[in-house]
């Protein structure tokens, strides 16, 4: 049996190449200009909030997610890539990110933390930790969050809607939306 492909399903012509190729041009632009604005975001956070570090936490499935993006005060308090205590985020957690939740920590030696996230915190350095979630309409993209690494910190209201304002820029962005 001989198979015949109709041309203009056939993936060599050159109209299919020159469409597939534009499919992928737009879709690095859209990544280029999402990851543009984190990083903006992230820095200009870090910043203002004069933080150790702030960073993305970005879920990718089921609540296991990753810091993709970070601003540091010093390149010692990188997590980049570090993939957070999963074990810890349950349904529970989500749910409360999912109806808006901030999380601000002052002192994590001294906050009622399961024990799982007092270890992780501790193990990444957090003295002072502030979490605002990132919400799209398909639900929590990601958290955005504030880290203060060697001293308590007591986040003003003023520090908590900076973040929440970011956060929402960053989740009603068309590039963010797309992802």
């Amino acid at each position: 049996m001989q198979i015949h492909s109709h041309p203009e399903f056939d993936p060599r012509s050159s109209q299919s190449v020159e469409q597939g190729l534009r499919r992928v041009l737009e879709r690095l632009v859209r990544t280029m200009q999402r990851d543009a604005l984190i990083r903006q975001t992230t820095h200009e956070l870090r910043e203002s909030l004069q933080a150790d570090r702030v960073v993305l936490y970005y879920f990718y499935w089921q609540w296991h997610g990753q810091v993709t993006f970070e601003s540091l005060s010093s390149e010692k308090y990188s997590i980049l890539g570090s993939t957070g205590a999963d074990n810890c985020f349950t349904n529970e957690y989500a749910a409360l990110y999912l109806a808006g939740r901030v999380r601000a920590i002052a002192d994590t030696n001294l906050e009622p933390l399961l024990g799982c996230h007092r270890e992780f915190l501790h193990s990444i350095q957090v003295r002072a930790n502030l979490v605002v979630p990132i919400l799209v309409p398909k639900g929590l993209w990601g958290l955005l969050v504030a880290h203060q690494c060697q001293t308590p910190r007591i986040w003003s209201p003023a520090d908590i809607n900076l973040v929440q304002t970011a956060a929402k820029t960053l989740a009603t962005d068309a590039n963010i939306l797309g992802s």
